[in-house]
């Protein structure tokens, strides 16, 4: 009897040893780094495609610029590249310019008219070829008239051709100005010396002559 007692005791132990060293369950949480890194997401780099010019002329740009504003109003390319008094001076030069050919013109257009409507006068029958009272040239007879008439006429024309002219010089000029002031001139040089000029070269001999060098340097 105390056998099986003894057994049933040793049974019961064993059994108790045998749970205690079951693996425990674990959480998963407590094995995880709840701390997870941040891992940032790969942005795209912008990619520029257009290739920008390694060299800029501001010489070129404002010579556009002044150009096109000579173009909308004579003068004012002048004026925006910069105020002085040279420039004011040309644009002065300009404007009286365009003042002296609009008095040309009106004057040579009144003479032109005065010519013709006297040339139509006396051709009229009822006049039998009589001069009008009221013109001033009494004593020219037909063909002056028409000589008179026709260099008011060609007056008038080159008159016209001068202002085409006179506003595309502003233009021009204008330009030329713009792009002088974006020149630089310090690059520039010029050098005199002494040297030497071969003149004739016969049996290996040469003459030269002394002279002066001139070097331009750009």
């Amino acid at each position: 009897m105390y056998k099986n007692l003894l057994l049933s005791v040793l049974f019961l132990f064993i059994a108790v040893t045998v749970s205690a060293q079951e693996n425990p369950v674990v959480k998963k949480d407590t094995l995880i780094n709840k701390t997870k890194p941040v891992i940032e997401p790969i942005r795209p780099q912008k990619v520029d495609t257009l290739k920008k010019p390694a060299y800029v002329n501001p010489g070129k740009i404002a010579g556009r610029r002044a150009a096109l504003s000579s173009l909308m109003l004579p003068g004012l390319g002048q004026i925006r590249n910069g105020v002085t008094v040279y420039r004011l001076a040309k644009v002065a030069g300009l404007y009286t310019g365009f003042t002296l050919l609009t008095i040309s013109f009106i004057d040579n257009s009144k003479n032109y008219t005065l010519f013709y409507d006297e040339i139509l006068y006396r051709r009229d029958p009822k006049n039998n070829g009589e001069p009008s009272e009221d013109f001033p040239y009494k004593n020219m007879d037909e063909q002056g008239l028409i000589t008179a008439k026709d260099l008011f006429r060609r007056n008038k024309e080159v008159i016209i051709f001068s202002y085409v002219g006179l506003y595309l010089l502003n233009v021009v000029e204008a330009y030329i100005d713009a792009r002088l002031k974006y020149f630089n001139v310090d690059d520039i040089g010029m050098k005199l010396s002494p040297g030497l000029i071969s003149t004739e070269h016969m049996y290996g001999y040469n003459n030269v002559t002394p002279g002066i060098k001139l070097t331009v340097r750009f």
